[in-house]
């Protein structure tokens, strides 16, 4: 079983290296993170963790697994027009 938190976190972690974004983490329910471009009122997604270690956007696109935590946070940034650091 994932400790879904401690994948968040690794997926905040990665998102951070992407220098338009700002990231937090949100706790209770089923956790997320939060993900915004700096630049941008609109370009905003939610991230969660399917119980098969899926990283999913609110609506739903999977941006990968906790196979490659790096790549799914660069698909999320590739999707909210950020650089990387």
């Amino acid at each position: 079983m994932l400790d879904t938190m401690s994948c968040l976190e690794q997926f905040a972690s990665a998102t951070r290296t992407h220098i338009d974004l700002s990231v937090r983490v949100l706790r209770g329910g089923p956790g997320a993170v939060r993900v915004r471009n700096r630049f941008s009122e609109t370009l905003i997604e939610d991230v969660t963790l399917s119980p098969q270690g899926a990283f999913l956007t609110s609506w739903g696109y999977r941006l990968g697994t906790v196979d490659d935590i790096e790549s799914a946070a660069a698909r999320l940034a590739y999707l909210l027009a950020a650089l990387p650091a």
